[in-house]
């Protein structure tokens, strides 16, 4: 993401994480001017400001505040430009700048055998530009593979950013658009693309990238900065005209799907880099303030940003503008996209591992919160100081002999980034809290499951005269399983779902997708994508068999379809038979 400009830089606090800073007694020294201003208060009225770092205490017992959205920004960057994260959450809350760099090849179902003179799609496959590929058994079709001759500007939605639904999918666009949201506008194409292009000339935008089966790049201008590879004078992709009643096919619509689900994990669709100290995200409360009651008691696949204030849908537009704008030098030199990374490979497999442990019936009870407390002693061991131990006889109830170690986990990824934060921009400084949020929540329970371990009698390094007993170990591992899932449900990372069990040779893991799984609506009276006419290629797994062109579906979800509202996945077939 934008490693060009910012790709040598190395943080030292993505080596080795050892606070080697700190002193024994665990509390930090002044002289390295880093570790007193590490960790942002849960419950700070302005999130962003540095001035208010690090003046919460670092309790065992306090959890996030129930409006903090950091851990949201944490998984939505994580989560850029993969089909699979943004599947599950469709309603997308984030803009970010990037660039397709020279040699990128781009495709385009052609309706004749011109180069389009107007704003039109393209595709980073083609299996998904081939659906377009206009044209009958006998005519043909025409399909145009474009290279990059320069770096592209572009501006990404994240989310299934062009899927035609009335939940929100769409709602970014508008705002950047229209300054203004229109669901009733979702099917109007053509205008969405003229006018986004439109907004977009002013600051040297060449086109806008989405996500619905696959990634899509809406391109302002086929000449600008792109050269043509080919155009190709295809066979046709529809099959020919029958009168015996034929059997639906989703051979196409499963190869389409199929290359989607190259770019389900990280690193994504690597053919846009995107610059993430340019992310504006309206998960931002600074920023969208309006958005924040509209969350209360919702969960995360119900997030939309229908509820937004016209001052913050203008104020939202002067942040893109002001991102696209900005000179390239105004970063700071972070490699946040590895920071971010860094914290998922650390974390991902060890929590999802003691998930495992704790859920396990193949052991005794003792033998199970062993391996646990083990688990979490090595999670930890960086970050346990040699004067750590627990007082012989204390009644202290927050065993802050563990609070050095606690603040020293939390702020072992960000301590450095804070000692220059004047040198961040705001797009930085959202990263950075959303940084500190997730690891010092990770780092709370973790810890707080440690003592309760050591306080058991679990911890060999930490030996008590107590031996614990089976009613004791029954208690423990019926809180750590609370809190250990509490965790892993506030963070609601996407890396834990999965097919499980694995599926086999012949198949592969799904989620539900627009426009194949969706409910099924009215279709619009016109396709919302210029020039092209019905075809049947993907609609042909509904009982009717109503021709669409793609993106024909009007999606009317409602509470009760939850396989559709919080997609689970399952195993299809890569081989025919096919089905979704």
């Amino acid at each position: 993401m934008f490693l060009t400009l910012v790709g040598w830089f190395v943080l030292p606090s993505l080596a080795v994480q050892v606070p080697l800073g700190l002193p024994s007694d665990g509390n930090p020294s002044l002289d390295i001017g880093t570790a007193s201003a590490i960790a942002q208060p849960y419950n700070s009225p302005n999130p962003l400001d540095s001035d208010g770092l690090d003046h919460s205490p670092w309790q065992l017992d306090k959890p996030p505040a129930a409006d903090e959205t950091g851990h949201f920004v944490f998984e939505t960057v994580n989560s850029l430009l993969q089909h699979w994260p943004n599947t599950r959450y469709r309603n997308g809350h984030t803009m970010v700048p990037g660039i397709i760099p020279k040699g990128t090849l781009l495709y385009h179902g052609a309706v004749n055998e011109t180069i389009p003179t107007v704003p039109e799609w393209t595709a980073t496959d083609p299996e998904h530009s081939i659906l377009f590929c206009k044209g009958s058994p006998d005519t043909g079709c025409w399909h145009l593979t474009l290279a990059v001759t320069r770096p592209l500007k572009v501006l990404y939605f994240d989310g299934s950013s062009a899927a035609n639904t009335l939940n929100g999918t769409l709602y970014t666009q508008d705002i950047i658009a229209w300054g203004e949201l229109r669901p009733d506008w979702r099917f109007n194409e053509d205008q969405r693309i003229e006018d986004l292009c439109k907004w977009g000339a002013q600051h040297a935008v060449d086109g806008y990238v989405r996500m619905e089966m696959d990634f899509e790049i809406m391109l302002c201008d086929f000449t600008a900065g792109l050269e043509v590879v080919s155009l190709s004078h295809l066979a046709s992709i529809a099959e020919p005209v029958s009168a015996v009643p034929r059997i639906p096919n989703p051979f196409r619509k499963f190869l389409l799907m199929h290359a989607g689900s190259w770019h389900n994990r990280y690193p994504g669709d690597t053919r846009i880099n995107l610059d993430l100290a340019g992310i504006v995200s309206l998960y931002d409360a600074t920023l969208a303030p309006s958005l924040v009651g509209s969350r209360d008691g919702q969960e995360r696949c119900d997030h939309n940003i229908g509820a937004i204030s016209s001052a913050d849908i203008e104020a939202v537009r002067r942040r893109v503008s002001r991102t696209l704008e900005r000179d390239q030098g105004d970063v700071s030199g972070i490699d946040w996209k590895t920071l971010f990374r860094v914290i998922v490979e650390r974390y991902s497999e060890r929590l999802d591992l003691m998930d495992y442990l704790l859920k396990s019936e193949n052991d005794t009870i003792m033998d199970q919160a062993l391996k646990v407390h083990v688990q979490l002693r090595v999670m930890l061991t960086p970050y346990i100081f040699h004067s750590t131990k627990p007082p012989i006889a204390s009644s202290d109830s927050s065993n802050s002999w563990a609070t050095p170690v606690f603040k020293a986990c939390g702020t072992a990824h960000t301590s450095s980034i804070v000692s220059y934060i004047s040198s961040l921009n705001a797009s930085e400084r959202l990263l950075l809290h959303a940084v500190q949020e997730t690891t010092r929540e990770i780092c709370r329970v973790i810890t707080k499951m440690w003592v309760s371990g050591v306080l058991a009698g679990l911890d060999t390094y930490l030996p008590l005269d107590s031996t614990p007993d089976a009613t004791q170990m029954v208690r423990l591992m019926g809180s750590w399983r609370q809190e250990l899932s509490a965790l892993m449900t506030w963070l609601d990372w996407s890396v834990w779902v999965k097919c499980r069990p694995a599926c086999g040779p012949e198949e592969m893991c799904y989620l539900p997708s627009w426009p194949i799984n969706s409910p099924r609506g009215r279709r619009p009276r016109r396709p919302p994508y210029r020039q092209h006419e019905s075809s049947d290629i993907i609609n042909t797994s509904f009982p009717d068999n109503l021709p669409y062109t793609h993106g024909f579906l009007m999606q009317l979800a409602s509470p009760q379809d939850d396989d559709w509202r919080k997609p689970q996945p399952k195993c299809i077939r890569r081989v025919a038979p096919y089905g979704f």
